[in-house]
């Protein structure tokens, strides 16, 4: 048997080239979950070893004697593989030939090798390239025989900017000044123009929230609202807006509370863990704790590292190195930290943020009042003394203090008669001291992690997952896809209030060690930024991923990302910045059928709208859009036959004004059993677990929404109220101001000609007056796909 020599380096790399093909073609019979024949293709082991047939798939250095081979290039249909579906192209099959040749070396899970530190390939075209984004991408391109788009108009340009970085549309002003500037830091002005936009935070914290599956209520039956969840959600458009390093913002949210020196705001960022579901009247508590235990694992990991581990808590992972014990492993991390409260108590997750100066007020004036009521206690319980024996004994089974001093309250002048006096200048005295309260500063609180046991109890694995039935014990341990040996857990000082493992925790995620977590957000980053990731399954990067499109590419985005300080900011700008963010997304006849998905790269991706940019977007050109940030979450105006669908219609809505129902739409409350209709209509996603990339549909309940919803004919209607405004009398005239305000553009001589037609129309087939007709056409306008799409 010929043996390649395997110190030469490969063309063909295993994970780049070959499993994608193996992944698409073989892995669903010789893969991770299923080995028909005993043959598993993404080991090397398996794949080099005796097959139940007597023969070997791959022979490293010997095509011919390689079975892989002949069963894909067979003529016989019993033999031919795969069995079903398109066969292996021309193309892959001379990959494969030329990898057994060159010696069918293996790697590791893409994912868990280290990360390169590769450099920008040289490209044979000139002059494309901006940044070295480009040249990884050119090289797969050119590789491929395809060529780049050619680069988008200014007018697309800006709309794809604004609404990457904001979520709203530029005005028709601002696209006609970027238009007519000719100046080379055109684009790169108006990119850093959005960066520091004060919306940006806003649209990106948009993002975040959705992995962290924020909610400002608890769901179930109830779905009780959680006390200062709004807190969080300012924290991170925040935290966006300001550009916090990254590795900071991940051990902020994970342990802000343990690292040195807590501010407000990292107390705030522990929020993270009590945005779950919790049920106040579980059928079985010990289960429900271990349930929100297995929510924080599942958001930790999927959010922060990319992997999933949940399905270990009952058995090991059927596909990756996580045993079940690893899972409880990584849970003793957060053991001790309370759940989030008992039916009706929060202050398991309610925590004081207040200043010192406004604790140290509260605190005089507690102690005021408690030496005071002290005193009036001490005089109660003498008078009760004078008392028959029963008559003791019923007042003393009174246990509320307060209640016992207003059944007392008219007798200590007959009961002790000496001490009168001073109880009624005690009295008056506890008056005054209450009345003072109402002007002390406001106590501030924040939904945070608010206890968390010093010593917690010992962590044991749960025998099929079931908290009743716990196994061995086990010790703070991280996931064996890294191989990292479990860490030493510093003993808690004297000053310390809590076990300090999550600290240790939150240091190794966000570490320049873990280039897992700097990998995990640069491709989210992309993905957000050129509609899919380099990954696509952007929370899960392991054995059931899929594997990156352009390997080089993210490893180089990995390293220059932990380079710029964990810069969130400068990643985005380097993207906006390259050839690749500038191409059209028209079609190409030849991409189009080479690569119909857009795998390379060759254009860039269109989109719909997101649910908050269609609502955002009606109030901008309509006028109305109220841009007051941060503070409590508002209620929008929802129908009665919606609130008809909770437990108890209509419980926990509030009523804001019409002014506060115009704000940005990532304000509106949340609450889990009553999501905003329009907001869902578009995808918005559920909130009981992350997300990592919001699904878009087409379905009817978004055309009826957008037609017949009272939303819509609403702020239809504010359109077509500030168009008048203008003093556009004419039709004609109006539906050119229409058209400015909605698509900030000039109407042509067609769009003139069938907004004249659907008015008249509409007038004649309808019955309806010059105002209202025109309140339609407006309506159409914010239905129109010039409205609802970029590029």
């Amino acid at each position: 048997m010929v043996q390649a020599q395997e110190s030469a380096e490969p063309t063909v790399k295993f994970n780049r080239d070959v499993k994608p093909i193996l992944a698409k073609k073989c892995f669903a019979c010789h893969g991770p979950a299923e080995q028909e024949s005993s043959l598993r293709l993404d080991e090397r082991e398996t794949s080099v070893a005796e097959a139940d047939s007597g023969m070997i798939a791959i022979v490293p250095g010997n095509v011919e004697e390689s079975e892989l081979i002949r069963r894909i290039t067979s003529h016989d249909e019993s033999e031919r593989m795969p069995p079903e579906g398109e066969g292996v192209k021309p193309e892959e099959l001379a990959i494969l030939k030329t990898w057994i040749k060159e010696g069918a070396q293996f790697q590791g899970h893409w994912a868990f090798e280290p990360v390169s530190d590769p450099q920008p390939p040289k490209n044979k075209r000139e002059g494309w390239a901006q940044n070295p984004i480009d040249e990884f991408i050119l090289a797969r391109l050119e590789d491929s025989g395809l060529e780049p788009n050619a680069p988008a108009s200014k007018r697309t340009l800006i709309r794809r900017a604004y609404y990457n970085l904001t979520g709203l549309p530029p005005t028709k002003e601002e696209i006609e000044a970027f238009e007519k500037d000719n100046s080379p830091d055109a684009w790169k002005n108006l990119v850093e123009k959005l960066l520091a936009s004060e919306h940006y935070g806003e649209k990106w914290g948009r993002h975040w929230l959705d992995l962290v599956r924020f909610a400002e209520t608890n769901s179930y039956e109830r779905d009780g609202v959680k006390p200062n969840a709004w807190k969080y959600r300012d924290y991170v458009i925040r935290s966006f807006n300001e550009n916090k390093p990254y590795d900071q913002f991940v051990i902020e949210q994970l342990a802000g509370d343990e690292i040195e020196n807590p501010t407000s705001e990292s107390i705030i960022a522990t929020g993270y863990y009590k945005l779950g579901v919790w049920d106040d009247e579980p059928a079985d508590p010990l289960l429900h704790e271990f349930d929100q235990y297995d929510d924080i694992i599942s958001t930790t990991s999927k959010t922060f590292l990319g992997i999933t581990i949940g399905c270990a808590r009952c058995h090991d992972h059927k596909i990756d190195p996580i045993s079940q014990e690893n899972y409880y492993q990584f849970l003793s991390f957060f053991r001790g930290m309370k759940p989030y409260g008992n039916r009706g108590d929060v202050s398991f997750s309610q925590r004081e943020i207040s200043s010192p100066e406004v604790i140290s007020a509260h605190e005089n004036h507690q102690r005021e009042r408690q030496a005071v009521e002290n005193r009036m206690n001490e005089i109660i319980s003498a008078a009760i003394e004078q008392l028959p024996k029963e008559e003791q004994k019923d007042i003393k089974r009174q246990r509320d203090p307060n209640r016992r001093r207003e059944r007392m309250d008219g007798r200590i002048a007959e009961l002790v008669p000496n001490e009168a006096s001073e109880y009624a200048e005690l009295k008056r005295q506890l008056d005054a001291i209450n009345d003072k309260e109402k002007y002390l500063p406001a106590r501030d609180f924040a939904l945070a992690v608010n206890k968390a046991d010093k010593n917690p109890p010992e962590t044991k694995v749960m025998l099929r997952g079931n908290p009743h039935v716990p196994g061995d014990a086990v010790v703070p341990g991280y996931p064996k896809y890294f191989n990292t040996a479990n860490p030493e857990i510093p003993q808690p000082t004297a000053e310390q209030q809590t076990a300090g493992r999550r600290l240790v925790l939150a240091k190794w995620i966000a570490s320049e060690d873990n280039l897992m977590t700097a990998r995990v957000m640069v491709n989210r980053i992309w993905q957000y930024q050129f509609g899919r990731g380099l990954v696509r399954s952007s929370s899960n990067f392991g054995q059931l991923g899929t594997p990156p499109t352009h390997p080089e590419l993210l490893d180089w985005l990995t390293k220059e990302f932990v380079r710029s300080g964990w810069d969130i900011k400068h990643m985005q700008r380097l993207m906006m910045l390259s050839a690749a963010y500038q191409m059209s997304s028209a079609g190409a006849e030849k991409g189009l059928a080479q690569d119909p998905a857009n795998e390379l790269f060759w254009r860039f991706n269109s989109r719909r709208l997101t649910a908050e940019e269609v609502r955002d977007s009606i109030l901008l050109v309509n006028g109305r859009l109220n841009e007051k940030m941060y503070g409590h979450g508002f209620y929008p105006k929802i129908s009665a036959e919606v609130m008809a669908g909770q437990s108890k219609p209509g419980d926990g809505w509030g009523n804001s004004s019409y002014e506060e129902q115009a704000r940005r739409a990532v304000y509106i409350h949340v609450k889990r059993s009553l999501l905003t209709p329009i907001l869902s209509n578009f995808d918005f996603p559920e909130t009981d677990a992350p997300c990592e990339d919001r699904f878009v549909t087409t379905q009817p309940a978004q055309a009826l929404g957008m037609i017949n919803g009272d939303f819509a004919n609403a702020q239809s209607t504010e359109l077509a109220k500030r168009v008048r405004e203008t003093g556009a009398t004419t039709p004609e005239d109006q539906i050119r101001e229409a058209i400015q305000f909605a698509m900030a553009r000039e109407a042509n001589d067609q769009d003139v000609k069938v907004g004249i037609s659907l008015i008249n129309d509409l007038k004649k087939d309808h019955g309806l007056d010059d105002q209202r007709a025109f309140d339609l056409y407006c309506l159409m306008l914010i239905n129109l796909n010039e409205f609802f799409f970029l590029d």
